[in-house]
C-alpha cells in the first residue's frame, strides 16, 4: 500500500497543474511543507486507514517539518496548535494529528470549509527549543 505522503504527493503533483497545492517555507531551523487539500483527493482506503472523512465540503491540512541545519533533513516531532480564519472573520481552532510512517512525521488536521471559501492559517510550531509562526491562506473548492 502507498504511504500517506505519497498519496498526497502523487496529488500535489496533480494540483499543481492548476493550483499550488504543496509549499514550503523557512522557518529558523525548520523546513516546515504544508498543503491543503480537498479530503475527496484521498482514496477511501487511505481515508479510513488515517481516520480521515471523505466529504465534498472537507479539507485535509498535512504539515511535515524538516530540520535544515542537519544533514539529510531529519523528520522533526512537534507541537503546532493555531487556527483558521475565513473572510467573515470565523475563526475554526485546528487540532493536528501525529502520523508516523518510518522516519516520516505528518501532523495532519481537518477543515469543513463551503464552495470557494477562503481560510487565512496561523500557526504555531515548536519542538520545545524553538518557536515559529507559519501563515498561509487556502481557498477551497467543493468538487
Amino acid at each position: 500500500m502507498k504511504t500517506l505522503f505519497k498519496i498526497i504527493a502523487y496529488f500535489s503533483l496533480v494540483l499543481s497543474l492548476n493550483v499550488s497545492a504543496e509549499n514550503m517555507q523557512k522557518l529558523g531551523s525548520f523546513n516546515v511543507h504544508y498543503m491543503a487539500i480537498g479530503a475527496t483527493f484521498l482514496t477511501p482506503e487511505i481515508a479510513k486507514t488515517y481516520g480521515i472523512e471523505r466529504s465534498r465540503f472537507n479539507g485535509l491540512i498535512n504539515i511535515s517539518v524538516l530540520d535544515n541545519t542537519q544533514q539529510g533533513n531529519p523528520a522533526q516531532t512537534v507541537s503546532i496548535t493555531g487556527t483558521a480564519r475565513n473572510d467573515l472573520g470565523q475563526i475554526k481552532k485546528m487540532e493536528f494529528d501525529e502520523v508516523k510512517e518510518g522516519q516520516a512525521i505528518y501532523y495532519l488536521s481537518q477543515i469543513k470549509y463551503s464552495d470557494e471559501e477562503t481560510f487565512y492559517f496561523d500557526l504555531t510550531i515548536t519542538n520545545g527549543k524553538e518557536t515559529q509562526k507559519l501563515t498561509f491562506k487556502q481557498k477551497f473548492y467543493v468538487d
